[in-house]
């Protein structure tokens, strides 16, 4: 069982579409059963909170559903119960080493590293192009998916 948690700020935008994409990639692959995703916030500010509602449209323009999710704050708990702790930008990656500890086992990484851009995940909360994340949060997944499997973790 591989354990992926992805992490945004605010949990309502970013880090789920990650986590309900990620989701859809494995179901599609016929690997559902071989993974546990989830994601998380590195702030207070969203705890309880649904997908903000144009990143659930966007989703949902994909046919992916969100449901029942509710923003949650990452805690220092979850670097020993998650395999691969993933961040969405530089500033998540400060909070989320603030919040877990060091990284001993190397597991924080960020999304965008499993693409040939390198780099953050467009913050849809600044610019409003939930396009531009979705974009960026497929890759991302997509590239992650297949490390995975070129790594022969699933199959």
């Amino acid at each position: 069982m591989i354990k992926i948690l992805f992490v945004c700020h605010g949990n309502i935008c970013r880090s789920p579409m990650a986590e309900f994409v990620m989701k859809d990639l494995v179901e599609k692959r016929g690997f559902a059963d071989q993974f546990e995703i989830e994601s998380a916030a590195t702030s207070t500010e969203e705890l309880g909170n649904p997908v903000y509602p144009p990143a659930r449209k966007k989703l949902a323009e994909h046919g992916i559903s969100c449901e029942g999710h509710h923003a949650r704050q990452i805690k220092r708990g979850d670097y020993a119960r998650w395999d691969l702790i993933i961040g969405m930008d530089s500033e998540n990656m400060w909070y989320m080493r603030r919040i877990l500890g060091d990284d001993t086992m190397n597991k924080i990484h960020l999304l965008m590293d499993y693409t040939d851009r390198p780099g953050e995940v467009s913050d849809p909360w600044y610019t409003r192009d939930f396009e531009a994340t979705w974009r960026d949060v497929k890759e991302g997944c997509e590239g992650l998916l297949q490390q995975l499997i070129d790594d022969s973790k699933i199959g």
